[in-house]
């Protein structure tokens, strides 16, 4: 499995205490000095399916030092993609995934015991853009009829959006346009660069990239197009969620530090913070990414996977076909730990 690793920086302070008795006859002098007893960090091993500017509330919480705060020692790993991350989980490579909800379901149609359970959602909106050749103030969906669009793969939460979308403004995916949808993640901005496609459908920053570049020109917002879709979440398998409640109510306060922080200061605040995290994009190009997604209502105010969400979320596979039956929001959803991490 492909994976590209990033450590997290971990600080963490030791004081040893050097006690010194000296005993003399009639005469007794101690010295000693007691420093603040050394804080253990417990390691939670967790697999992102992608490392994205979407995500700035979780590295916000890094680069504040919101895991460490909470007794949390980070190792994160970028999974390249759901099905990875899911993989990593189930195997036990991975403590927590972070994916689309969809996934959990997947695996709990196949029968799994051990089945995996969400346990805080992080992102509210659609984190992918409609990107056109040329900027386009009148734009509507109907113009996409006939034309060539590079989406994603099937089963995949941008594609299934995507596709919600066009239904939402009577398209029909299968016969009014062409969606090409075996080019790899990540890759559909190079292939709409050197002539692919009338539209994309990209995530940030290849959005803005195309911008800069002067290849393309964000036309519509799918986070907007398609209202509040639980887009992301936290998860883990049935029977460590039952293990380790401690380790992920701690882990889950710093999410929710992270979603504080962002919830009361600006994109630019915002952007400085988590710069760290991504070195190769431009700072201007970070806070107008940064900018794009707070202005559209991308973070929850808190981490609750509410009832609701997990309904949509159904309407959506079942519109794409790949839901077979309704499933049980309490099966799959555990928002203990998230109501906790608020309080």
């Amino acid at each position: 499995m492909l994976v590209q690793k990033r450590q997290v920086k971990m600080r963490s302070i030791r004081k040893k205490a050097v006690c010194v008795g000296m005993t003399a006859v009639m005469m007794v002098s101690a010295l000693s000095g007691c420093g603040k007893q050394e804080k253990e960090l417990t390691t939670i091993r967790l697999n992102e399916v992608a490392h994205s500017i979407f995500y700035a509330p979780q590295y916000v919480a890094i680069e504040k030092g919101y895991f460490e705060d909470e007794g949390i020692a980070l190792e994160l790993t970028n999974g390249m993609g759901a099905d990875n991350v899911m993989t990593a989980v189930v195997s036990g490579e991975a403590d927590i995934g972070f994916m689309g909800s969809e996934s959990s379901i997947y695996v709990y149609q196949e029968g799994a015991k051990d089945y995996i359970v969400n346990f805080a959602q992080l992102t509210n909106r659609a984190g992918n853009f409609l990107v056109a050749k040329k900027a386009d103030d009148t734009f509507e969906w109907s113009k996409l009829k006939g034309k060539t669009v590079l989406g994603g793969r099937d089963g995949g939460m941008p594609e299934m959006v995507f596709e919600y979308v066009l239904k939402k403004n009577g398209i029909d995916p299968k016969k009014d346009l062409n969606i090409v949808k075996n080019i790899d993640f990540g890759l559909t901005a190079q292939a709409y660069a050197s002539g692919q496609g009338d539209y994309t459908v990209e995530f940030e920053p290849f959005a803005a990239s195309l911008e800069a570049d002067g290849k393309g020109k964000v036309v519509a917002s799918l986070g907007e197009a398609s209202g509040d879709v639980p887009y992301t979440a936290y998860s883990a398998k049935k029977s460590y969620m039952k293990s380790h409640q401690k380790e992920l109510l701690a882990f889950t306060k710093a999410v929710q530090k992270g979603m504080d922080f962002v919830q009361s200061h600006t994109p630019e605040e915002i952007a400085k913070v988590i710069e760290p995290q991504f070195p190769e994009t431009d700072k201007k190009a970070l806070e107008t990414v940064v900018k794009r997604y707070y202005d559209q209502g991308t973070w929850k105010e808190d981490l609750v996977f509410e009832k609701a969400s997990f309904e949509l979320l159904q309407d959506i596979l079942q519109d794409a076909g790949v839901l077979k039956d309704r499933l049980s929001y309490d099966d799959l959803v555990d928002t203990k730990i998230a109501k906790q991490a608020v309080d």
